[in-house]
């Protein structure tokens, strides 16, 4: 049926407030214009780029092709597609796990090369020239960056969780696994971090994860593919979907190199539909990564990688910290968790603002988003450098084995502008990786390290940086900004215990980072696992799990996650797990009457017919009706659904007959292979039909999917919500409670956009008085 989409927010009103006329206020309008009907234009915001969004056919089309295909099936084939699906999951996690290595290197020698020359002029006391050289050098890679997503590789922007999570959902969401998009998202990511800027390279490498699965299993590039026999199996949404699914797994172990994080993310934040043969396959791939990441990580500590250092791979092992805490240690540590959901709530209303605005900005053309990066630079840029100059001089601690001060590319006592023996905490934050920046909060044993007014201001910024930074047009992942905020206010907290508790100050800002990516992304498990395996000590595990519940909590109690507000944002048609609960006084047919009339074929239908139907509609799929009833002549019986695919497949391959009849199997055999139909062609302006083979017939039985997914249409819409998001579908034929004579069989087809919460309240305002404003 019409596969229709929807460019407002869910609800621009998201967060519960009340207000008179949103549409107003302009940072309450959505980002592209809806029309308030059940259904309308089907567009969205793919990265940064509009796109036309269909629905993905994720239920098996069992009509007789796929019948004797599957019967014909050997052991050897069976056999083969098993193994395939096992290679292509250890392919998907060697290929993730080297390009997360190549982007690490070319990260940390980069922005290291880059310190070590800011750090020279700065031992000669020439400030100036530092600045010029950090911010020009800053600028630089943001433009490379910025420019490359904006010219070539739109969809590039972003970290891509979010698209990944429709796509998973049944949304395709089109140019987003193409080889372009993942070698800007390679590149760009690698120029975004290295200049500085407050995002990270987690969210970036889920996203090319994805692209590297995506790409095996179509046998690479749109233009270039491989057509060997083995890839045939593959060529269907289904498979796709999970290959998708283990190398969204891979690209957050290649990130935090946690390979059961990794799945539990997977399962938690973007799997929709998941099996216990995709979590085998899942953790398979991971397992493969961390095996290559461990490899290299060998290879580095000899020396071999240049200025890899640490190389952003794990961020903070704690294993020979001695972790004690008692029953008073619970008060800051839930004082940590309701600090996280509040301003995890509170960074996710601000975010979406702010993206509102961007949007506007990057309407004017891709010079306006180039300006938009490079200012964003140069405020980061000035800021990192110019703020150590107001944190004063701090000792050097002879005890301490670490060279202090230095002003090396890394390093926990950075000179900066402080004579010998004292360093500069603030340029210890600042002037270094994000990832570095990190450890050195995250750093045991250091209680007086870093004074209060630094980590307030370094606080301060980037919270700032974290809100202005994310939305412009490079790739960006939101895991470490998060990070960087929340293990600031910790380590305060930490601080300010200090003589009360026995937890240590970096424990403190772990917790710290936790709790506001909870309180942001909503997430629990899979964050617990993630910094358990980062941490490396199963003795934070109770506590980790504490701040986690609280401020999820707390963080549900005002506003969704950022990648739902997101979601949102750019029209993608997300169906949530729960319906809301005005659903269950709504029936589909109650729901189908606010539609136009189903359109139907006949199981042998006149060419004429079909290429009208083609011609005045987008739907993309037809009940296809047999038999008659003796007094009206109305079909009785309902024989299955054909895609509009299907339909172009058979006007473009002519298979017309002269009569009317029904084929015989080895006909159709003759003319269409299972691989051919699986594609995804329906450009019926290439279909070009003569007068005379319009009068002609075609049997649609043989390619109509004899099994498809009914309701009756008494059941309630927040019943049939649940069937359709859960089985994965792209139509749901709705088929009349009684069966009488005169009556059709099938009464009409719901899809996507007829089930999403703010489409029905546009048809039924009276269902909801406040409109629905979680949309949950």
């Amino acid at each position: 049926m019409d596969e229709d989409g929807n460019l407002q927010i869910g609800n621009s009103n998201y967060n519960g407030e009340e207000e008179a006329d949103p549409e107003n206020n302009i940072l309450n309008q959505p980002l592209l214009k809806r029309h308030r009907t059940l259904s309308s234009t089907p567009l969205a915001l793919v990265g940064t780029k509009v796109s036309h969004i269909e629905s993905l056919d994720y239920e098996i089309n069992e009509n007789d092709l796929f019948k004797h295909d599957w019967r014909s099936r050997s052991k050897a084939q069976v056999f083969q597609y098993i193994f395939a699906k096992w290679t292509l999951a250890c392919l998907v996690g060697l290929l993730t796990g080297l390009i997360a290595t190549l982007i690490n290197l070319a990260v940390e020698n980069i922005a290291g090369y880059k310190l070590l020359a800011v750090g020279y002029y700065i031992g000669q006391d020439r400030f100036l020239t530092g600045l010029a050289v950090f911010t020009g050098a800053n600028l630089g890679l943001t433009l490379v960056a910025t420019v490359l997503v904006v010219v070539f590789a739109p969809t590039a922007a972003g970290p891509g969780i979010p698209e990944i999570k429709a796509y998973l959902n049944g949304v395709d969401t089109p140019n987003m696994f193409g080889a372009t998009t993942m070698l800007v998202k390679i590149v760009g990511s690698i120029g975004a971090v290295a200049a500085g800027l407050d995002l990270g390279k987690e969210g970036p490498l889920v996203h090319i994860g994805s692209c590297i699965a995506s790409l095996l299993g179509q046998g690479g590039p749109d233009n270039h593919r491989i057509k060997w026999r083995w890839l045939r199996y593959f060529n269907n949404d289904r498979d796709r979907r999970d290959l998708i699914t283990c190398g969204s797994a891979s690209g957050v172990c290649a990130a935090f190199r946690s390979p059961v994080g990794g799945v539990l993310f997977a399962l938690e934040e973007v799997a929709t539909w998941w099996r216990s043969a995709l979590l085998w396959r899942t953790f398979f791939s991971t397992a493969v990564v961390v095996v290559v990441l461990r490899a290299f990580i060998e290879i580095c500590n000899s020396g071999k990688c240049g200025l890899f250092g640490k190389g952003g791979l794990i961020m903070f092992d704690v294993s020979h910290v001695e972790v004690r805490y008692h029953a008073a240690d619970i008060i800051p540590v839930t004082l940590i968790g309701v600090f996280g959901g509040i301003l995890g709530s509170l960074y996710n209303h601000l975010l979406h603002k702010v993206l509102r605005l961007y949007n506007l900005i990057n309407q004017k053309g891709k010079i306006h988003k180039v300006l938009l990066s490079l200012s964003v630079s140069l405020f980061t840029s000035v800021c990192l450098y110019g703020l150590p100059f107001l944190a004063e001089c701090k000792p050097c601690n002879p005890s301490i084995d670490e060279a202090c001060p230095t002003n090396g590319r890394s390093g926990n006592f950075k000179q900066f502008n402080c004579p010998n023996g004292y360093y500069n905490d603030l340029a210890t934050l600042f002037l270094t990786t994000n990832d570095d920046a990190v450890r050195n909060v995250f750093s045991s044993n250091t209680p007086n390290e870093f004074g209060m007014i630094s980590l307030w201001i370094f606080f301060g910024l980037y919270c700032i940086l974290g809100l202005i930074t994310f939305g412009i047009a490079t790739p960006s992942g939101l895991f470490l900004p998060i990070i960087l905020m929340g293990s600031a206010y910790g380590r305060m907290l930490g601080t300010v215990m200090g003589p009360y508790t026995k937890i240590d100050q970096g424990l403190y800002a772990v917790l710290g980072a936790a709790s506001l990516m909870a309180g942001s992304m909503r997430m629990t498990v899979s964050l617990c696992v993630i910094f358990l395996e980062l941490t490396n000590n199963l003795l934070l595990l109770p506590i980790t799990m504490f701040v986690l519940l609280i401020a999820k909590t707390v963080g549900d109690s005002f506003n969704l996650s950022i990648y739902e507000i997101i979601l949102h944002l750019k029209g993608l048609p997300f169906l949530e797990a729960n319906p809301e609960p005005w659903m269950r006084n709504l029936t589909v047919g109650e729901l189908n009457d606010a539609k136009p009339p189903v359109i139907t074929l006949q199981g042998v239908e006149k060419v004429a017919n079909i290429v009208d139907v083609l011609r005045n509609t987008t739907h993309n799929a037809f009940p296809v009706l047999d038999g008659s009833d003796s007094t009206t002549g109305a079909a009785t019986e309902l024989h299955g659904l054909i895609l509009r695919a299907h339909l172009v497949k058979v006007l473009k391959k002519r298979w017309f007959l002269d009569e009317k009849r029904r084929t015989e199997e080895w006909e159709v055999r003759e003319k269409f292979t299972p691989v051919e139909l699986a594609e995804r062609e329906d450009d019926f302006n290439e279909v070009a039909i003569t007068s005379s083979e319009m009068q002609m017939y075609v049997d649609l039985h043989p390619l109509t999917n004899t099994t498809p997914y009914t309701v009756v249409q008494s059941m309630s819409v927040a019943k049939a919500l649940v069937l359709f998001r859960s089985v994965g579908l792209r139509h749901l034929l709705v088929v009349p409670k009684i069966q009488a004579s005169g009556l059709s069989p099938v009464i009409g087809i719901l899809t996507r956009q007829d089930l999403r919460a703010y489409n029905i309240l546009q048809a039924f305002p009276h269902l909801d008085k406040h409109k629905s404003g979680k949309l949950r």
